[in-house]
């Protein structure tokens, strides 16, 4: 007889799929194909260097980068650019990082903490480490959020590591969960935004390769307050249930636009 194949019985971050967003689900598993399909014509190389380059614009303007997309182009080409030290070595940090996206394991916490001592080289003094202190998240109106404490975070990202590799659910909804959770653990000091979207389209990417040219990035950075109102409503309801539905309707239009 068989053995029954056991369901996943680890930690589960706490979570609610409404109907949207399985009928999202759906409908992004119908049309990835066509988007495939898109990146593999004549021109697909020009669209992928423009896609890598809009990324890494999207995923520093965020943070406050001020550097247009022609002199993200420009540095990606080796070309002198004249702009602050530290906004330049944000891109240059971007840049080694997708050139290993597709050797970065997204269920592996070392490549996680690998990862962000790249992107945050010369930046911080703790890149490619969690942070020993506490941290908390601001906006224009003051604190929104104070992420758990320091000797909190490796037992929370093990959690969430071990669950992300483990558990049924479909690898589109894991990658939004993730996102969420990564963001209210705040695992460092800096770099916790770029992380968690870098992160998210690493997974998005081992569910269907053509995410490695439709990065949530974009999706993000085109939608700024509505994606923080989600992680807002979300924390406010003590589960992800509304960056799901948020970030599953982002990737559904992206998907439609390409």
């Amino acid at each position: 007889m068989a053995n029954k194949q056991t369901e996943y019985q680890g930690y589960r971050p706490p979570f609610s799929l409404s109907a949207k967003a399985v009928g999202l689900v759906a409908d992004i598993a119908a049309q990835m194909e066509r988007f495939a399909i898109r990146m593999e014509q004549d021109d697909a190389l020009r669209l992928r260097k423009a896609n890598r380059i809009k990324t890494i614009h999207s995923s520093l303007a965020i943070e406050g980068n001020t550097l247009l997309e022609s002199e993200v182009a420009d540095i990606l080409d080796g070309k002198m650019v004249v702009a602050p030290i530290r906004e330049i070595q944000e891109v240059k940090n971007a840049i080694r990082v997708y050139d290993e996206f597709e050797r970065l394991d997204p269920f592996s916490m070392d490549d996680l903490l690998r990862a962000h001592g790249l992107l945050m080289s010369a930046l911080t003094d703790d890149a490619g480490h969690f942070r020993k202190g506490g941290v908390g998240v601001y906006s224009e109106n003051g604190l929104v959020h104070i992420a758990p404490p320091a000797d909190k975070v490796y037992p929370l990202m093990s959690d969430l590591f071990d669950w992300l590799k483990n558990a049924d659910d479909h690898l589109l909804v894991r990658s939004c969960v993730f996102h969420y959770e990564f963001e209210f653990i705040h695992p460092f000091i800096d770099g916790n935004g770029r992380m968690g979207r870098l992160w998210q389209s690493l997974i998005l990417s081992r569910w269907h390769p053509a995410f490695a040219h439709l990065p949530v990035e974009n999706m993000v950075y085109s939608n700024q307050q509505a994606y923080y109102d989600a992680i807002a409503q979300s924390t406010k309801q003590g589960e992800s249930g509304p960056f799901i539905e948020f970030m599953l309707g982002e990737i559904l239009d992206t998907v439609r636009r390409h």
